[in-house]
């Protein structure tokens, strides 16, 4: 049941702007309409939120966790799930009523999706970023041992992650074009239907790839937000002040409800001195008083929803709507 209010909140609450959302799930849907776009789910951890994207011709998922994966197909929206993260135990996936896709990146990862019972996988390559992912050259020879092994090969994947929050668009097109040529020499040893990429960083530079993995648009944060983007600020977190002195103010919102990993926060109208484990330290610009509520805009969104069971779709103080993030865990 939907709270009236913003005020009526038990803080830190995560707020998601209702025009905001819209705006940012229509114009990437006209950017990359039906299955040019494959959302990434693991930004907002939200099944409701996820119905908005395939309401817009989405239908496509990827996912990071075989807990995203089981709560997707669980809600219906299992037509083609993209576990785009390499496993080891694949169990959980294979007796899905879904359609289910696998990342596998070498022969440890090929066999337990195999085993698993996972008949789709597609070969993750290392594009530049150092994370998972094989050798390009080394791509050719992993499809063959999938199929060796029964398994659908549909392509590939390769994440440009070391290029989509670069804020110098010149050197964003240039990594994200070496990385995609990467991806495609791999493809031609592969075969398959896909090419797998991309972020909400370089949605619109990666014109390669056959579907783009972009999850952080929905929502977005402080540090998409400084890329020049077509999407709104969305996500915010409610918080409270519970302690004012002469020279700074706290609120109820520390490391346990906001990610950090990408930098502090922001407060419009003040300036973030530090977060510790339940607060906030800021200087205001102008005088502020216990009890008054506050917003806190994340550097990063993904950890920041993981935090939190639920968020409340809003529009100005008045609460429309909450979702549970029913996603979260593994």
């Amino acid at each position: 049941m939907a709270t009236a209010s913003t005020q009526d909140l038990q803080t830190p609450a995560l707020l998601v702007d209702a025009d905001a959302l819209e705006h940012n799930l229509r114009t990437m849907a006209a950017a990359l309409p039906g299955r040019r776009l494959r959302p990434h789910v693991k930004a907002h951890k939200c099944t409701a939120l996820a119905r908005r994207q395939a309401a817009l011709g989405h239908r496509a998922f990827t996912c990071a966790t075989v807990r995203e994966i089981e709560g997707m197909a669980a809600a219906g929206l299992g037509d083609d799930l993209l576990l785009a993260n390499e496993i080891v135990d694949a169990r959980r996936l294979g007796t899905l009523a879904a359609r289910v896709t696998v990342a596998v990146d070498s022969e440890a990862t090929i066999a337990a999706a195999a085993a698993g019972g996972v008949r789709e996988v597609v070969i993750d390559v290392n594009v530049g970023l150092p994370r998972c992912g094989c050798a390009a050259g080394d791509a050719g020879r992993l499809a063959d041992l999938a199929r060796m092994k029964k398994l659908v090969v549909r392509g590939v994947m390769g994440y440009e992650g070391h290029a989509v929050g670069l804020e110098d668009r010149v050197a964003r097109e240039r990594l994200t074009e070496e990385a995609m040529l990467l991806l495609l020499a791999a493809h031609t040893h592969v075969g398959g239907e896909l090419v797998s990429a991309g972020g909400t960083g370089t949605y619109d530079c990666n014109v390669w790839a056959n579907e783009i993995q972009a999850g952080s648009y929905a929502l977005m944060d402080t540090v998409y937000a400084r890329l020049d983007l077509p999407f709104r600020p969305a996500l915010s977190v409610l918080a409270t002040v519970i302690s004012v002195s002469p020279e700074f103010a706290v609120a109820d919102c520390g490391l346990k409800a906001v990610g950090m990993d990408h930098g502090n926060p922001t407060i419009d109208g003040a300036q973030v001195l530090f977060c510790s484990d339940e607060h906030v330290t800021f200087t205001p610009n102008e005088a502020v008083r216990v009890g008054d509520r506050i917003r806190v805009w994340p550097a990063h969104i993904d950890p920041t929803v993981a935090y939190h069971e639920r968020m409340h779709l809003v529009s100005g103080e008045r609460v429309l709507d909450t979702w549970a993030v029913d996603l979260r865990g593994w």
